[in-house]
């Protein structure tokens, strides 16, 4: 395997694929063991081991049967021999939804090295995409 944009951008999307399958494990299959992992809200995770042991819990519970649509790499670059930065974004679908609502879509921006023949993932941050109108609405809650 070499280093490329290609071998880069199919990260996201094998994740994308295992979740879908409910494959939590193959979720994080592209991860270091000390990778770190930025959740949306604000949880950190700091081993693949920890990462795998509560999104068993997330897809077995709180998210069962959801499935993760819409997914594409926006953009995929090597910045220096051996690190490269993927941009992401998809959709989560809860049972019975045939459209997630416009606050369940997130960008993920992973991090990865080159190690031994493939890329590896050290640092993935998870963000939930919000319009600036549903940002202030928001903050209005707490000033309220």
């Amino acid at each position: 395997m070499e280093q490329s944009i290609e071998t880069l951008s199919a990260i996201p999307l094998r994740m994308y694929d295992a979740w879908n399958r409910g494959d939590v494990a193959g979720f994080f299959a592209d991860f270091a063991e000390d990778a770190v992992f930025a959740e949306l809200e604000g949880t950190i995770y700091r081993s693949r081991a920890d990462m795998i042991a509560s999104h068993e819990v997330l897809l077995g519970t709180l998210l069962a049967g959801s499935r993760l649509v819409g997914g594409e790499v926006h953009f995929a670059r090597i910045v220096s021999p051996g690190v490269g930065v993927v941009h992401s974004r998809v959709g989560i679908l809860m049972p019975g939804e045939t459209e997630p609502p416009s606050t369940r879509y997130s960008m993920q921006l992973f991090v990865a090295v080159w190690r031994d023949d493939s890329w590896v993932v050290v640092a993935l941050e998870n963000a939930r995409m919000l319009t600036m109108e549903t940002m202030a609405a928001l903050e209005a809650l707490h000033t309220a």
